[in-house]
């Protein structure tokens, strides 16, 4: 190179639509350039040296390292450039950068692959070019720092994804080595001389001091691509990577054809970079387009999946269906099988699926644009991003796969001209002739590879709740989307509180169908608190201190109980005719001083108490009842026991006080007594009639007097005296727990649970939920049905998706569960409803697509078997042998099982 240039030439601007900038290791730049300087198309850029920002130091430093977590550092423009590049001080290193336009970043690139194609040994491209294979964006901060005529740089969480936030800290780490960037695109020059405007479209101006810039980082991927531990495991083994070619006629049949699988682990660079080039057939990893790990992790779980494999690898374009318009005209079939066959050669280098993603784009208008999606939300430009944004959001790795089985089976769908067929009902025939009906209807317009080898049936069984109408369907299958059981159920905090004042409150924890209903709650209920014949509970929704709703309706689904809400559940005795129910809400003074007076009011506090009542009861039965039902609450004291007979006497005689005089209050204070309410300290309990909300005060009642026109519910507020209260415990008299208080500090325990656990609590019959209603044809309206899957017919490649995500209104959660899956013997004969049908049930694990992270972020690799013992570890790019006792993890997403023939 020649130096740097003040003016940046033509060539360093973008001539084509790829506007976007590229952020590569200097070197790689370098090789490529001095190839075009032979022919004088020399570019020259500028060059930066990167500096620790001053923004963070100083006394307090280290509370800003603390609370502000982003990398910040600035970029000096170094002016005797073209000296330093001359002198050939810059560019030998690992802490050299370029920045490059679009077509530029591709001139280079054609340039490395041609090379390498001409290298037919392979031996000179290193290690460190297979880690090129990786592009990933990264967003910058760039803002001018007028008086150094510097830029500072400002990398945040907040832009970026986790993982690639990480990646940034290690390339852009200032504190201890020199880090040196050549800008070839421009971009820095333009923001210098504040000509905005012809910055590209992936800059966004954030403020008027502000730009925010798009990366595409290119081959700088770091030790995440060999998972932490994984060295210390490899490095005691040795590798004898060696197979022999079978060309374009490969086939698997299970047994991987004539490969040979003896393969020995290790740790070296090459192997972990990339071990298509050690000539193994099929280990040959997929580059990471930006954000496509996902696609890449179902991509190499399909291309080892035998027989589909065997048959991509043969002659399936004289199968592809033109004509289907619920198919994609043969383009999805083509590119899956185009990359199948670029996987299985020999001597492959990792693959780039472009050719695939865009032909997956093109039936779909999400899947437009290249770009990283925003993590704050959906990318600007939507396309690809956004349809990814949604995928990453709702079970993304299965929704991929579910759209490309069903576009290969149309694609490739036998069936020319798809008759109608009308479907009969059972008439109470045999299950085996029905299901048997259902499958030739389903094959006689669905007829591909993918139903041959991927399709099984299950028996649907729906029972109307009011008619008892039972109506079954025999329904084709794909995948099993298996629950976890920890997320069939539901854990709920309640408040039990007697109705005779025999047992204080206490919280009852228990566990529900999460689908379920108030019948399930209070049946739950009554076993855990050992309710008795005679008893019934009456749960009821605690707000503000007041009753708000009673959970009366058995049918009523249980989620219209939010984790939020306070329940509590009264042990009543069962009812009769002539019972009414009484519900005591409490008030107490509240005094506060407001501007310098003192003012009074009376405050609902506590938790309502609700008893039964006969039909004729006066104000004495009722002080009596109230007393009985608070002795639980009262604070023992020395020579006192609490029955409800010595504090009846007690009370009673304060309620009769009549000489006890209220001394001069406030104004608020005066209201109060014109409402007929002495909040005199020494005054006794008073009560008064209300409503069903405590918001009214009507007539008192008298100690002999009978209550007339008694309701079926009777409401009533209590006045306490401070002397009173000061006899209870308020905190066993107030508060109340939550349905469900989430852990967010304390971190659970990991759950375990075994696959057959998931597929027992899938095949459970439950209760559809309040918005999969089902219409009854008897009833002629829709009815929240049960329903009862059983599986019915299994194919030859079973695929099981484990309910990793869970969503809900206000919160998305991925579960850690770890899944115990079988991997030798997956036997679902007790499982199996058509007990008649011939085939094994019996499975092999030979594929896992795991998610690593949260919700907010994450990545996805896939185990494959290759034979033997032999499992592989498909992270991207790199491919890495793993130890088959390392297969199973939490992060296990979605598994593929083939069938095994019983001899």
């Amino acid at each position: 190179m020649d130096g740097a240039s003040e003016d940046l030439s033509d060539s360093a601007q973008p001539q084509n639509d790829d506007v976007r900038v590229y952020f590569v290791p200097y070197r790689w730049w370098k090789e490529a350039q001095d190839s075009n300087s032979a022919e004088g198309n020399a570019t020259r850029g500028v060059l930066y040296s990167a500096t620790p920002s001053s923004a963070y130091n100083g006394p307090m430093k280290i509370i800003n390292n603390i609370f502000n977590s982003d990398l910040v550092f600035n970029l000096r423009r170094d002016e005797d450039s073209g000296q330093i590049n001359e002198n050939g001080e810059v560019g030998v290193s690992g802490r050299d950068y370029a920045l490059v336009p679009g077509d530029l970043w591709l001139q280079a690139l054609k340039w490395h692959t041609d090379s390498r194609a001409a290298m037919k040994d392979g031996r000179t491209f290193s290690a460190v070019e297979d880690d090129m294979a990786d592009v990933y964006p990264l967003l910058l901060r760039l803002s001018v720092l007028r008086e150094t005529n510097s830029l500072g740089v400002k990398v945040t969480k907040k832009d970026n994804a986790v993982e690639f936030f990480r990646r940034a800290c290690k390339i852009f780490s200032v504190d201890s080595e020199l880090l040196h960037i050549w800008d070839f695109s421009g971009q820095t020059t333009l923001l210098l001389s504040n000509d905005r405007n012809k910055l590209p479209k992936d800059s966004q101006r954030q403020s008027d001091q502000e730009i925010l810039l798009e990366l595409q980082v290119y081959g700088l991927s770091d030790s995440f691509r060999c998972r932490e531990g994984k060295k210390d495991e490899m490095a005691a083994q040795q590798s004898n990577m060696a197979s022999s070619s079978c060309g374009a006629s490969l086939m698997m049949n299970g047994n991987l054809g004539c490969m040979n699988s003896n393969f020995v682990q290790t740790n070296s660079p090459a192997f972990c970079g990339s071990s298509g080039e050690a000539g193994t057939l099929g280990l040959t990893g997929l580059q990471n387009l930006g954000n496509t790990c996902f696609m890449n992790s179902s991509l190499q779980c399909l291309a080892h999946t035998p027989k589909l494999v065997d048959y991509f690898l043969g002659d399936y374009s004289r199968e592809i269906n033109h004509e289907n318009a619920l198919g994609m005209g043969g383009e999805i079939a083509l590119a899956f099988g185009d990359l199948i066959r670029k996987l299985w050669a020999p001597g492959a280098t990792p693959v780039a699926p472009r050719m695939f993603k865009s032909r997956l784009a093109r039936f779909a208008p999400q899947f437009s644009g290249f770009n990283q999606h925003d993590s704050q939300g959906l990318s600007k430009n939507g396309g690809w991003d956004q349809y990814l944004e949604v995928w990453i959001l709702t079970r993304s790795l299965k929704e991929l796969l579910a759209f490309l089985l069903d576009g290969l089976h149309e694609d490739l769908n036998r069936v020319k001209c798809k008759p109608y067929i009308e479907a009969k009902d059972g008439d109470c025939r045999p299950d085996e002739e029905v299901a048997d009906e259902y499958w030739r209807n389903h094959l006689a317009r669905n007829d591909s590879i993918i139903v041959d080898v991927s399709q099984g049936q299950y028996r649907s069984t729906l029972v109307c709740p009011v008619c008892k109408k039972v109506s079954i369907m025999f329904d084709p299958f794909m995948y099993l989307s298996l629950p976890l059981p920890s997320t069939t159920m539901r854990t709920m905090t309640l408040t039990v509180v007697s109705a005779d004042g025999s047992t204080p409150s206490s919280p009852c924890t228990i566990n529900v169908p999460k689908n379920g209903k108030c019948e399930d709650l209070i049946q739950a209920l009554s076993s855990s608190c050992c309710l008795k014949d005679d008893e019934t509970l009456l749960v009821a929704e605690i707000y503000n201190n007041r009753i708000i709703r009673y959970l009366e309706d058995p049918t009523d689904s249980l989620s219209l109980i939010r984790d939020g809400d306070r329940l509590v559940a009264y042990r009543l005795p069962k009812v009769t005719d002539e019972d009414h129910l009484v519900v005591f809400m409490h008030q107490r003074i509240d005094e506060q001083y407001i501007h310098g007076k003192l003012s009074s009011s009376w405050k609902a506090f506590g938790i309502p108490l609700v008893a039964r009542i006969c039909n004729s009861v006066n104000g004495s039965d009722i002080y009596n009842l109230f007393l009985k039902l608070i002795n639980p609450f009262l604070i023992p004291t020395e020579g006192i026991t609490n029955n409800p007979d010595s504090s009846n006497k007690t009370v009673i005689d304060e309620v009769e006080m009549k000489d006890a005089m209220s001394p001069v209050l406030s104004e608020g204070a005066n209201d109060i007594e014109e409402k007929g309410v002495n909040p005199d300290s020494d005054a006794g309990l008073q009560f008064f009639l209300t409503d069903d909300k405590g918001s009214t005060r009507d007539s008192k009642l008298v100690m002999d007097e009978p209550v007339t026109r008694l309701p079926k519910r009777l409401n009533l507020l209590v006045f306490w005296p401070e002397k009173k209260i000061e006899q209870c415990d308020i905190r066993l008299f107030g508060s109340l727990p939550e349905i469900f208080k989430s852990g967010f500090i304390a971190r659970r325990p990991q759950e375990s649970v075994s696959l057959y656990r998931c597929l027992e609590a899938f095949l459970k019959e439950e209760p559809l939920g309040p918005d999969d209603m089902w219409y009854c044809p008897r009833c002629k309206t829709h009815r929240q049905a049960s329903k009862k899957l059983d599986l019915w017919r299994l194919p030859e490649i079973l695929v099981i998706h484990l309910k990793r995500f869970s969503y809900s209104r206000f919160m998305k959660n991925k579960l850690e569960t770890y899944v115990d899956f079988p991997v030798d013997n997956l036997d679902l004969s007790t499982y199996i409803t058509h007990k008649k049908c011939m085939a094994s049930n019996r499975y092999m694990l030979y594929a896992v697509s795991n998610h690593y992270g949260s919700m907010g972020g994450g990545h996805y690799t896939a185990f494959v078997h290759h034979g033997g013992d032999q499992w592989y570890d498909f992270d991207d790019s790199h491919v890495s042998p793993i130890p088959e006792d390392k297969i199973k993890t939490s992060a296990a997403y979605v598994l593929f099982y083939r069938r095994v023939v019983d001899v």
